[in-house]
């Protein structure tokens, strides 16, 4: 395994690493709305923060040279399942056929109360 790790995402603040290289496959975290410049959320509502997050999970894929059209399959986690059409608009911003597997599920609570954290899977070219 081994520990990726970039400096334009939110800084791990647990025992956690912000992606993970397994064989050709990379495992991100769940990312939250943290702006990294300034350590806070983003203003806003879901859109704000589902824009956020996947900005986050793209600079993690970024430091392997990858993008987003490498990403297999994504988790979302929701603070409200009414939020689902306006995250999905967001989300459909930062992909493109062919779309990768999803989960979408809502949570009772999110880390620091976000709205939306998503993790991803993506594939080494």
């Amino acid at each position: 395994m081994k520990d990726i790790h970039s400096p334009k995402a939110p800084a791990a603040i647990g025992p956690y690493s912000q992606a993970i290289q397994t064989g050709n496959l990379i495992y991100t975290s769940g990312q939250i709305p943290i702006d990294p410049t300034t350590g806070l959320f983003v203003e806003g509502g879901i859109k704000e923060q589902t824009r956020q997050s996947l900005r986050n999970v793209q600079a993690i894929l970024e430091e392997k040279g990858l993008t987003m059209g490498n990403v297999v399959k994504t988790t979302v986690f929701m603070a409200d399942m009414n939020d689902f059409a306006d995250m999905n608009a967001v989300y459909a911003e930062f992909f493109s056929e062919p779309y990768p597997a999803r989960s979408a599920v809502a949570v009772k609570t999110l880390p620091k109360g976000a709205l939306v954290e998503i993790e991803v899977v993506a594939e080494l070219a």
